[in-house]
């Protein structure tokens, strides 16, 4: 698999995250860990699936490493997110945790072979700008300060950190690029059991009520919270990470045009600069990894 292919892999993965805000509005009253139980499972199944279908069902094998790293990613960051969005008022805990993609363009100069290009930089600016004024302008629109209290201040500290885990739990993929994508089947499966665990301590069951809500939920598995995050490792071990850290500032973009298409937020100026920054800042991005001295290609495991 050439590296090209395998960052158009890892893009596959921002598209179908710019339909989990969609798809969770979708789901209506079910608590986020029941929900985070019923997509992961759903999604590590259809990975078992998938691997057994393509006759690599060997490489289902957990290594313990790489599980250990995939459930502070998988199932920590959804913790911290979810958390976040409790605590704090959600729209400037959404921005917070979208430091992500910054971050991984940031620590990306600590892989093999690895260089920060100014381009990389100015991709990642213009990407966090986009996002600035995406929330600005909902902030705008609502017209009423947020008060700062001790629980804003905990959500805050959770979405920081959040960002911070699914950052680092993606640039460290590549320091496990050995392990086959397939074994992240298990890690999916775990993170739900684990999801499940928390879901029956804190919360009250509540089963999706019609067609559109069980659409949602399966939609939830089968895209944003199963096969992305299939695409995502491969992109994360064999792609350009630098790249993909800007090109995920495209994922509250396109997640928002999903929205206004479905008629849940209204179109605006600031949601049209915002895509023209994201556009701007992927091709700056593109054009600075293209000059950078190519990152260490580790052997795949077949």
């Amino acid at each position: 698999m050439t590296s090209r292919f395998a960052t158009l892999t890892g893009c596959g993965a921002i598209a179908l995250w710019s339909l989990l805000a969609l798809l969770t509005a979708g789901t209506g009253a079910i608590p986020p860990f029941q929900l985070v139980a019923m997509t992961l499972g759903l999604g590590g199944t259809l990975a078992v699936l998938i691997a057994l279908g393509r006759g690599r069902a060997a490489l289902l094998r957990p290594h313990p490493p790489a599980l250990a790293l995939g459930i502070a990613g998988l199932f920590g960051d959804t913790a911290l997110y979810y958390s976040a969005l409790k605590l704090a008022p959600p729209a400037e805990a959404n921005l917070l945790h979208y430091l992500w993609p910054l971050l991984i363009v940031l620590f990306a100069i600590l892989l093999p072979g690895g260089r920060l290009r100014p381009g990389h930089l100015v991709g990642a600016a213009f990407g966090l700008a986009a996002v600035l004024l995406i929330v600005g302008d909902r902030m705008g629109a609502g017209g009423a300060a947020v008060p700062l209290g001790a629980g804003a201040i905990a959500g805050y500290a959770c979405a920081l950190a959040g960002a911070v885990l699914w950052a680092g739990y993606s640039v460290l993929s590549r320091r496990v690029a050995s392990v086959p994508t397939e074994s992240v089947a298990v890690t999916l499966l775990v993170s739900a059991a684990m999801a499940l665990g928390v879901h029956l301590v804190a919360e009250t069951t509540v089963w999706p009520a019609d067609p559109l809500t069980w659409a949602s939920a399966i939609g939830l598995g089968v895209g944003p919270m199963g096969l992305a995050f299939l695409l995502w490792d491969i992109g994360m071990k064999k792609g350009d990470v630098s790249f993909l850290g800007v090109a995920s500032y495209a994922a509250p973009v396109l997640s928002t045009l999903t929205l206004v298409a479905a008629g849940y937020a209204q179109a605006s100026w600031a949601l049209a600069g915002a895509c023209a920054l994201i556009v701007a800042g992927a091709l700056v991005a593109s054009l600075g990894g293209r000059r950078a001295s190519p990152v260490e290609r580790p052997r795949e495991t077949r």
